[in-house]
């Protein structure tokens, strides 16, 4: 490793997974790194996402893996071709994480938890030699080409010889990623996509009643119906939750897009959800054709189609008082439930965020073609993709990619 007093020096800005990993792959080549952060302390998002158990990767085969990235799969197929989900629990348990693989295909690490790994490597990262600089926000570049940051002693700044940008999306701007920088590249002309919600729930008309009620309540397991971009009817089975303004959960994250591209392009999204995924339509009608008696239709939803709770709340919030009586109709309605989707949540809400520095605006290492010297990685550039470790890795992929360019560039003859 070269001498930190004679090597190149790389800025990275941004200290969540893309950042981190960005500053580690370019020390390990031997630039000098300095790593800058806004908050206190790096990885907080990530150490949010780890809250319920970390979910780093997954373990589903190529190129199904690549195509859970939808229309940015062949490229993001070529950040993982030199660092996949394989490399990437490999880098865990160099840093002494192991990691298993749960009953959906997603990896975690044995203990479930991101503050050990994260720890572990961040204290290896300095042990090594780069550089951390935290409460430094980034406010774009000086007439000289020199990185301003905002910091608690006034505004500093820094002169470097390539930068790295993982500033994140818009999401979750209290720990950092808050969308900031599209204005700062946007002075320089430079194109950002609009950044958009991703792996987010949506807004319902609820009535009062069910939506003071049954917030929180979970649906489980439901069959969703829904247009792809394509207009192609895909369904998907998972579970989902009720909300006071609509719907969320792993099973609409995993359909996002698909949902916020329909609204955007009608107006509104329109949802099916199957109540019943074990009973076929003939089974449940003839079921619920039995007498009634003197039981109300909440207790003969129970006893004969195992529907109770929310779900015969949904069926009740979509049919009228006189459609309740009508065990065709309901049935129906069981198995092919309407939802009609306003609007995804507010950006700020979201796991994650679609739009940002498009691909085709980058050379092969993520460098941008309009400023050379400034290389991008992770959840700010144009790629989306949905929860289950999928968004993880790329971000750790992109990152790897753009510090080894970053070093490529700097150790150049003619840099």
């Amino acid at each position: 490793m070269n001498s930190l007093s004679h090597s190149p020096r790389l800025a990275v800005i941004g200290g969540g997974p893309a950042g981190l990993m960005a500053a580690e792959t370019a020390r390990a080549a031997g630039l000098n790194v300095h790593l800058f952060e806004a908050k206190g302390s790096v990885g907080r998002k990530f150490l949010i996402a780890g809250k319920g158990g970390l979910n780093l990767t997954h373990s589903e085969a190529r190129p199904a893996f690549d195509a859970r990235y939808r229309e940015r799969a062949a490229a993001v197929g070529v950040w993982l071709d030199a660092f996949d989900a394989d490399a990437l629990r490999q880098w865990a348990r160099e840093l002494g994480v192991e990691t298993y693989v749960g009953s959906s295909g997603r990896v975690f690490p044995m203990d479930r938890k991101a503050a050990p790994l994260l720890r572990g490597w961040v204290r290896r990262m300095k042990e090594n030699g780069v550089q951390f600089h935290v409460q430094h926000r980034w406010l774009g570049w000086n007439s000289d080409g020199a990185l301003r940051f905002s910091t608690t002693e006034g505004e500093a700044t820094f002169e470097a010889d390539a930068v790295v940008l993982a500033l994140g999306g818009g999401s979750w701007p209290q720990l950092g990623s808050d969308g900031h920088w599209v204005e700062l590249l946007e002075q320089r002309g430079l194109p950002v996509a609009s950044l958009q919600p991703a792996n987010c729930g949506f807004d319902i008309r609820w009535s009062t009643y069910l939506s003071s009620k049954f917030a929180g309540a979970p649906l489980k397991p439901v069959i969703a119906h829904w247009q792809g971009s394509g207009g192609n009817a895909q369904m998907l089975q998972g579970e989902c939750v009720i909300t006071d303004t609509g719907i969320e959960g792993s099973l609409i994250y995993a359909i996002a897009a698909d949902l916020r591209q329909q609204i955007q392009q009608q107006g509104s999204a329109l949802l099916h959800l199957d109540l019943a995924p074990g009973r076929e339509l003939s089974r449940l009608c003839s079921d619920l054709e039995k007498p009634r008696g003197s039981r109300s239709i909440g207790e003969h939803l129970r006893r004969h189609a195992g529907i109770s709770g929310v779900k015969a709340a949904l069926v009740f919030e979509v049919l009228d008082k006189a459609a309740q009586h009508d065990m065709q109709r309901v049935a129906q309605i069981i198995k092919q439930l309407p939802l009609r989707l306003e609007r995804p949540r507010p950006l700020a809400e979201t796991i994650s965020t679609a739009g940002g520095v498009p691909l085709e605006t980058l050379d092969e290492g993520l460098m941008l073609k309009q400023l050379p010297s400034v290389f991008c990685a992770g959840e700010m550039l144009d790629w989306e993709a949905p929860t289950g470790g999928y968004l993880l890795t790329a971000c750790f992929a992109s990152g790897q990619r753009a510090g080894k360019a970053a070093a490529r560039w700097c150790q150049a003859p003619e840099h």
